[in-house]
């Protein structure tokens, strides 16, 4: 099998870096479509029309209405059209950012995503999320490229809540665990191959940058500053994370993941954060060594992320079996990810797996 690596063409960091949008936007066109929702429009919007301003660009800004729709993003195409816009750029959330990437695609045109947060590594990838008007799930819209450039102002990112960044760091945590099983398994992964040597060795820095830097950055962005700590874990978060998912595998903590959005329980939950216990989940599984799960349960407990069910808002009733048993099922889905591991999977293993790492983290936080 041939082996794939993929990634944004430019990608573009650092403290006040939206001022410079426009020096990099010139690079690929003169005429953008500017997208944000009402809340990031107000806080970043004169900062973009500004630098596309002071490099001779022209910028149409139109609002997000919220939802990621096929609805919406026609809506949007028809007032590009009107504007006769040769570029377009995504400022806010991730619908925000996959709605401009389904626009750039059907227009044919190239795309700047600009994440105000670095929550999850969804941007920097060849996909969109479609949903329904309701906001239920529809459909992957896959892409042949990843966006044009991508560009992370951390002195914005480091305003954020607290929480939404180490949410990116559970995300970012099952990055390497999971791209280590893809290449030892020979898994496709979404770039359409096995992994590189590169990518899964940016994985393996992924995790290593998160161990290093992660309890620095958390502390600093509770302070609201963007310190070197911060640039290397949105960096971590967002592009190491991003390469090592998109072109090494996704495996079991994705897997064990989605099994538990099918608890209502969860659902509060953001993504990172429940990706962080199906890490845990993993490392039992693949029976790790007690060294690396305990490095995985101190990262947790010193950043904030959950180790125990009771922390992911399951509680220890007299269903409780029956339910983990439903997350395990759905976990093994068929086509779920989980099937990359190098081995067999089953419901009844993952089951164990999840009663074995919630005992692990009871017994780590006493």
């Amino acid at each position: 099998m041939l082996k794939v690596i993929q990634s944004p063409s430019k990608y573009i960091q650092g403290a006040n870096a939206l001022q410079s949008i426009g020096q990099y936007a010139k690079m690929l066109a003169n005429n953008y479509f500017v997208i944000a929702d009402d809340f990031v429009m107000k806080l970043a919007g004169d900062t973009v029309g500004s630098s596309l301003k002071q490099h001779d660009v022209e910028g149409h800004f139109a609002l997000f209405g919220g939802e990621c729709s096929h609805k919406e993003i026609n809506r949007l195409i028809e007032e590009l059209k009107k504007h006769g816009c040769k570029g377009v750029i995504g400022i806010g959330g991730g619908k925000t950012l996959d709605t401009a990437k389904a626009i750039a695609f059907y227009q044919k045109l190239p795309v700047l995503v600009v994440p105000t947060i670095a929550s999850t590594d969804a941007p920097t990838s060849a996909l969109s999320v479609i949903y329904s008007e309701e906001g239920e799930f529809e459909e992957y819209l896959m892409y042949p490229t990843n966006p044009d450039m991508f560009v992370m102002d951390t002195a914005i990112i480091a305003k954020a809540p607290v929480r939404l960044l180490v949410a990116g760091m559970g995300d970012a945590l099952s990055t390497y665990f999971e791209a280590q099983a893809c290449y030892d398994a020979h898994a496709v992964s979404m770039a359409g191959g096995e992994s590189t040597l590169a990518a899964v060795t940016l994985a393996r820095l992924c995790y290593e940058t998160l161990l290093e830097e992660g309890f620095k950055a958390k502390l600093a962005v509770e302070a609201g500053v963007a310190t070197t700590a911060v640039e290397r874990i949105v960096e971590a978060n967002t592009y190491l994370s991003g390469i090592g998912f998109e072109s090494s595998g996704l495996a079991a903590a994705h897997a064990i993941h989605n099994g538990f959005t099918v608890l209502e329980e969860c659902h509060h939950l953001y993504h990172g954060e429940k990706v962080a216990f199906g890490t845990l989940t993993q490392l039992v599984l693949q029976n790790s060594s007690s060294e690396q799960i305990e490095t995985v349960l101190d990262f947790c407990l010193q950043v904030g992320l959950p180790v125990t069910l009771k922390e992911m808002g399951v509680k220890a009733d007299d269903k409780l079996e029956e339910k983990i048993m439903a997350v395990a099922k759905a976990s093994c889905a068929e086509g779920e990810t989980i099937h990359n591991m190098p081995f067999k999977v089953t419901p009844e293993q993952v089951f164990a797996a999840i009663l074995a790492a919630d005992r692990l983290g009871q017994a780590w936080l006493k």
